[in-house]
């Protein structure tokens, strides 16, 4: 069996990460999934957690940490998690080039 293509975090995202973090007592890392759902049949959900499960993979790129559960890791595969700060706003964004679709806000895709 094939491993999946590594979920990679650009500087911008690692910095931002770390900011976010460090500001919120007890969290340690953020995480990211995939859930059914958007208005592109898949979509991304970000929250902060302050250790990672059993399953997740750990992705750590200058002291910032990313968990994602090995379901959500099938439809990222590959992907990498962006932050973004331009005159339409802030947001984390994931470049999927699983994702055959996507919807203006940038957080649902189908595949």
């Amino acid at each position: 069996m094939t491993e999946p293509a590594q979920v990679t975090l650009s500087d911008s995202a690692a910095r931002r990460i770390r900011e976010i973090v460090s500001a919120e007592e007890g969290k340690s890392a953020l995480r990211v999934s995939v859930e059914g759902g958007g208005c592109s049949g898949f979509s991304y959900k970000f929250d902060l957690a302050d250790s990672p499960a059993e399953d997740d993979i750990v992705l750590e790129k200058d002291d910032a940490r990313v968990l994602i559960d090995q379901i959500s890791l099938v439809y990222m595969a590959g992907s990498e998690i962006d932050f973004v700060d331009n005159l339409m706003g802030q947001s984390f964004q994931i470049h999927n080039p699983n994702a055959v679709a996507s919807c203006g806000c940038g957080t649902s895709f189908s595949i």
